[in-house]
């Protein structure tokens, strides 16, 4: 009897000792960084260094063919075409990491040709069957483990800057009521729930194949997801909690785009805790719940009326320059970021570095993983001032290596499913600002 309460003994202490199991690192590859220029373009084998982190790799993206509702590749040459094979050329990963889950993204803002069809497929049964049979079988075709359904819905509205007289006006319309973004919102929710539904029905037809959905930013999971309906259906969710503020939705205005929780005197639904809260409320196990990661940076322009703190919100006058890499106006990689932090050039006639604000309000040491110790995080920011002429300013909100791991370590913290890396070629894939690839999906994978 003694010899077997040891072992009892030590077989609990072996399970205590046992480390637990690490969330999921959902990887999201953007498809169009294929065709980008110089250091930004990104081939398949460029991901390599990075799967040996990731549970799951999401290719992105694929699309809805307008007149027949059937889903598509969005660039057929590069995808499916023998001369690229782009499809298979990333399901072909699974033969070196064979625990890697390999799904197609379908919408994930990448399908910009008539994006009313996200909404009309959903109201109808015919459109739904031809998009569910036609996905399943591009999946089969090429090797995928499953879907993801990155869904187009319309957005909320932007905050708007308002005058004192604007501001009493929107009060009044308030009152009266305010038309809202969907007018069949109840019916497109109604409409999803099936899609789901069937798209798993489809699905389990053969073992193991996986349905994901992604919450894209700013979408009102309020109006559009029901929770308790869909949740038992999917895999996981995949919530990308950024992008609340954007020179493309807000050109006047920066500020934080994806806070942890809400930032002072702003909108308490803005922010990941908030995203997260609102399904856990909703019946969703925790263990479903996948927090995005965004790897980029949004910048605006700064002008001769914003402040010389650069603490937001912060007037501004639209996007900020592009990249040389990306070449997109509000827009950087994580790379572009680094290089104006690191590499400051002061050369007569050039334009001054980024100064680098961390977040003001952290309270975060990563080797903690109490929640306490990461509340009231905001996220790093960088500026540079407008020069004599009023030129050369930039405002720039982003994520590094240490807010990763703190989003990874809020994570951890609320006992959710993983994070997503959105996505892998906006990180530092050829490792230009410190000589290591991929710093912030190493900093998340490290930190869950």
């Amino acid at each position: 009897m003694q010899l077997l309460i040891t072992f009892a003994g030590l077989l609990a202490l072996a399970f205590a000792n046992t480390p637990a199991p690490t969330g999921k690192v959902v990887c999201y590859y953007d498809s169009k960084s294929y065709v980008r220029e110089s250091q930004a373009r990104m081939l398949p084998l460029d991901l390599d260094p990075a799967l040996s982190f990731c549970t799951h790799l999401v290719y992105g993206y694929a699309g809805i063919q307008p007149d027949t509702y059937k889903m598509i590749p969005l660039n057929e040459n590069l995808d499916v075409d023998r001369s690229h094979a782009n499809y298979r050329a990333i399901t072909n990963f699974k033969t070196k990491y064979p625990a890697l889950k390999v799904l197609l993204s379908v919408g994930g803002d990448a399908d910009t040709e008539d994006q009313q069809k996200y909404n009309l497929l959903l109201e109808s049964p015919q459109a739904r069957t031809a998009f569910v049979n036609s996905g399943v079988l591009l999946a089969d075709q090429h090797g995928f483990d499953g879907i993801d359904l990155a869904w187009q819905f319309p957005r909320v509205k932007p905050k708007k800057i308002r005058s004192t007289w604007g501001s009493i006006w929107h009060g009044i319309k308030k009152t009266f009521g305010t038309t809202p973004v969907d007018e069949k919102e109840a019916e497109h929710r109604e409409g999803f729930t099936a899609l789901v539904r069937e798209m798993k029905q489809a699905l389990n037809v053969k073992p193991n194949r996986q349905l994901s959905i992604t919450v894209l930013p700013n979408v009102n999971s309020s109006v559009y997801f029901d929770v308790p309906s869909i949740i038992n259906l999917v895999d996981f969710v995949n919530i990308d909690a950024y992008d609340y503020f954007t020179p493309e939705r807000n050109p006047k205005e920066a500020d934080y785009t994806s806070p942890l929780y809400t930032p002072q005197n702003r909108n308490p639904l803005q922010n990941a805790d908030a995203e997260v809260s609102y399904w856990k409320q909703h019946g969703a196990p925790t263990t479903k719940l996948v927090l995005g990661i965004a790897t980029f940076a949004r910048t605006w322009k700064l002008d001769s009326d914003s402040e010389i703190s650069g603490v937001p919100p912060i007037h501004t006058d639209g996007p900020g320059e592009a990249g040389p890499y990306t070449k997109t106006e509000g827009l950087l990689s994580y790379p572009e970021v680094c290089a104006k932090l690191i590499n400051p050039n002061h050369q007569k006639g050039m334009r001054p570095h980024l100064r680098k604000v961390t977040d003001p309000s952290k309270r975060f040491e990563v080797s903690l993983t109490k929640e306490s110790d990461i509340s009231n995080t905001f996220g790093t920011y960088a500026f540079r001032l407008p020069d004599d002429n009023g030129e050369a300013g930039t405002w720039v909100s982003y994520e590094d290596p240490d807010t990763a791991a703190m989003k990874a370590q809020f994570v951890k913290s609320k006992g959710l499913g993983g994070i997503s890396l959105v996505d892998l070629s906006m990180d530092d894939f050829r490792g230009l600002c410190t000589g290591d690839k991929y710093p912030i999906l190493r900093a998340a994978k490290y930190h869950l």
